[in-house]
């Protein structure tokens, strides 16, 4: 949440344009709105809106300033939820896309209102899903990415979302790269780092068919439903075509195993009792999608060397003094980078 004051108005939108566009362009809306703005989202300016009969929508656009250039993509997220709207992947109604800045200075869309809540800790999960409803919940979970990686993107019109070949090969590069160019300013390197990337470069198994991958799929991206079972999956700006055991590998990192060799955060969401193991949950997706999960481990530990270098490269901001170190515990990113690497060794090794 900014430090915007709401009292002025929704940040990032000219009222009156966008409502007098949405009585042009989104059918069921009858403005005056009531906006309301939503936890969440990668920092994109969401609100629920509200019309005169009450009926509710969430409006969404990229933050105001600068921005990067694939940073913050409307109209990838519009993509995604437009195409997957008739599959069996749960998402938000695609309801209206506008590409003209003129109306409030960015695109934004209009998607439907989802009863449900994100999950992103311990906390969450004590308030909306009881020990008895967990199991359910997770399977959900798991099914909803067996479901995304079965849609073929050329049936739905998403075949030319990214590139299709070397999704992992490409994520190597990229990730390493940061890693590289952050070992200066972070004052931190670490040989695993290294070692680590040529391993994955040496040993990366066949991607076979590009699949849609979310790219940040776990529960604080997905909206529980009052039966406990996953109503949508939001925040689809960063997905892409590529490997989808890539996807499953980012998704199970996020659950506890009775085989781990640390104990999982307390703080997590997938903490409380009462939930699958990762175990479990990898067994559901094979027997859901008929995949060979022989080689899992080397996606799992692709995914704890990404998030090393992920951290590595905020770290580095850190140090330089490109964000401010106001509450932020150096000590913890720093070991926090060093316990990924870990975790990624210990991947790597049960694959020999």
């Amino acid at each position: 949440m900014t430090d915007h004051d709401e009292t002025k108005g929704p940040e990032g939108y000219k009222v009156e344009a966008v409502e007098r566009w949405v009585t042009e362009n989104v059918a069921g809306l009858t403005p005056p709105l009531q906006w309301t703005r939503l936890q969440g989202g990668h920092s994109n300016l969401t609100y629920q809106i509200e019309d005169t009969e009450g009926r509710k929508a969430v409006i969404r656009r990229p933050p105001q300033g600068q921005l990067l250039p694939k940073a913050h993509d409307m109209s990838r997220e519009w993509a995604l939820i437009s195409a997957l709207g008739p599959t069996s992947v749960p998402v938000p109604a695609a309801l209206g896309f506008c590409e003209s800045p003129d109306i409030t200075g960015a695109w934004f869309y209009v998607m439907g209102m989802i009863d449900g809540h994100p999950l992103y800790n311990s906390e969450d999960t004590n308030r909306w899903v009881p020990e008895t409803q967990r199991q359910k919940m997770a399977f959900s979970f798991i099914d909803v990415l067996a479901a995304l990686h079965e849609v073929d993107p050329d049936e739905v019109g998403l075949g030319d979302l990214g590139k299709k070949e070397n999704y992992v090969g490409r994520q190597l590069k990229t990730w390493y790269r940061s890693w590289t160019s952050s070992v200066e300013p972070a004052q931190f390197d670490d040989p695993r780092a290294h070692e680590l990337q040529e391993y994955f470069l040496e040993n990366m198994p066949d991607q076979g068919p590009a699949r849609v991958v979310h790219g940040d799929y776990g529960l604080h991206n997905c909206l529980i439903g009052p039966d406990c079972t996953i109503a949508a999956v939001v925040d689809w700006e960063i997905s892409t075509l590529g490997d989808p055991l890539a996807d499953l590998a980012y998704a199970l990192n996020q659950w506890p195993d009775p085989t781990d060799a640390e104990p999982f955060p307390p703080e997590a969401a997938t903490a409380p009792p009462g939930f699958p193991s990762r175990t479990a949950l990898t067994q559901r997706y094979a027997d859901k999608t008929g995949r060979d999960l022989s080689r899992l481990n080397y996606y799992i530990g692709f995914n704890r060397w990404k998030t090393a270098a992920i951290v590595h490269g905020v770290y580095a901001r850190y140090l330089e003094g490109k964000k401010s170190t106001d509450g932020i515990d150096l000590e913890e990113m720093r070991e926090r980078i060093s316990r990924s690497l870990t975790l990624a060794e210990e991947a790597v090794q049960k694959l020999n």
